[in-house]
């Protein structure tokens, strides 16, 4: 299974809103032949570290690809950069932001580097891999999504979105 994390706090071309941005990212990657197989719902979350930007969306992903980790990772980048994310300071706030969170349980420490290392630790990103895929064990601790979401620091900043 190759799992992807969407976010965006801030609006994209013609006011477009985050989630407007999820949705247009969405429609890209399938532009691009790649399959998406599963999609959680829509979350709301505080920005991770804590600051006074907007909240973000998120959702996962679970896609099917022939296309490797790299240039997988490289067309996810194009995409971002297509709907004006300009990337400048970590952790700033963005109109999309898109992650590649495992790819068939592969573990790399050089780029891109899988899992992506700071998904065990962000309850926006595992409450909505719970969703679809609650079996989900991470490749590197064997720990499962629910035993990683019960010690995520942020599980309480993650509101469930109307569909």
């Amino acid at each position: 299974m190759i799992l992807i994390g969407l976010g965006a706090n801030l609006p994209g071309a013609n006011h477009a809103s985050p989630r407007d941005n999820i949705a247009a990212a969405l429609l890209e990657i399938e532009a691009a032949g790649i399959t998406v197989t599963g999609r959680s719902g829509w979350y709301a979350s505080a920005p991770v570290p804590a600051s006074d930007q907007p909240d973000y969306v998120n959702v996962v992903v679970a896609l099917e690809t022939d296309l490797a980790p790299g240039p997988l990772l490289m067309l996810l980048h194009d995409i971002e950069t297509r709907l004006g994310r300009a990337r400048t300071v970590r952790d700033a706030a963005r109109v999309i932001d898109i992650d590649l969170l495992d790819y068939d349980g592969q573990v790399e420490a050089e780029w891109p580097i899988l899992p992506h290392p700071r998904m065990a630790d962000r309850a926006f990103v595992l409450r909505p891999l719970q969703d679809i895929a609650p079996d989900w064990r991470h490749p590197v601790t064997g720990k499962g999504v629910a035993a990683l979401l019960a010690l995520a620091a942020d599980r309480d900043d993650v509101r469930v979105l109307a569909p």
